[in-house]
């Protein structure tokens, strides 16, 4: 019996806005208690589709050798971060962050060949279940993540303060997406539900197996994994 598998993929996207320029003084911006990031979690896109083993289409991803069916989990960041800009003189200035925003997603396409047997199926409908339940607590995990940012301060050097300020905005929010992707990442969860179900190739059914594979991972104590 040929196997299946699954590939995980992260897509990355940063942008940063500057604050307005203060007026002088070298007193740092803070915000308040209250302040908090605000994550916003898109609904997972899903699709299914069967394709021809002899004529794949020119978007599906190559499959690994001895595979036949695939799913392809792509997890979305997108960080915005603002900041506060004071002036201390023409050529430097402290900013600091005001506001963080993570846009998440997660799109998923099961491939299959025309044909294949339900047990196939049943198994990249695994996979799927793993990302999925990874994603459930994704924007509590960003928000954690995010909130470690907010109120951090940075000198800024330069003839354009602006275009500094903004340069370290933009790395802040490459931070925040590759922390986000670090932490939330299924892929030992899909190891072990691979290893289990050996690929596809026994009778372990499907949900048992990702039960499983979660409750080891969980065990493992691995950052950003769900609750079995």
């Amino acid at each position: 019996m040929a196997s299946s598998g699954t590939r995980i993929r992260f897509v990355l996207f940063g942008a940063s806005m500057v604050g307005v320029l203060g007026c002088g003084g070298s007193s740092s911006f803070r915000p308040t208690a209250a302040a908090k990031p605000l994550i916003v979690k898109h609904a997972v896109m899903f699709a299914q589709r069967t394709f021809d083993p002899n004529s794949p289409p020119s978007d599906m991803p190559p499959l690994s050798e001895g595979e036949n069916a695939e799913c392809e989990s792509n997890f979305t960041s997108d960080a915005s971060v603002t900041g506060k800009t004071q002036r201390v003189d023409a050529t430097h200035a402290l900013v600091t962050i005001a506001n963080v925003r993570v846009s998440l997603g997660l799109n998923i396409t099961i491939w299959v060949p025309v044909g294949v047997s339900g047990h196939v199926v049943e198994h990249e409908q695994g996979h799927r279940h793993i990302s999925e339940r990874y994603y459930e607590t994704a924007d509590k995990l960003a928000e954690r993540i995010a909130s470690g940012y907010l109120g951090r301060s940075q000198e800024v050097t330069g003839s354009d303060l602006d275009a500094s300020a903004n340069k370290w905005l933009e790395q802040v929010a490459a931070e925040i997406t590759a922390d986000y992707n670090d932490q939330l990442d299924s892929n030992r969860a899909q190891a072990v539900f691979d290893n289990i179900t050996d690929h596809s190739r026994n009778d372990v059914a499907a949900e048992d197996a990702v039960a499983r594979a979660l409750k080891d991972v969980a065990a493992a104590g691995e950052v950003g994994s769900p609750d079995p």
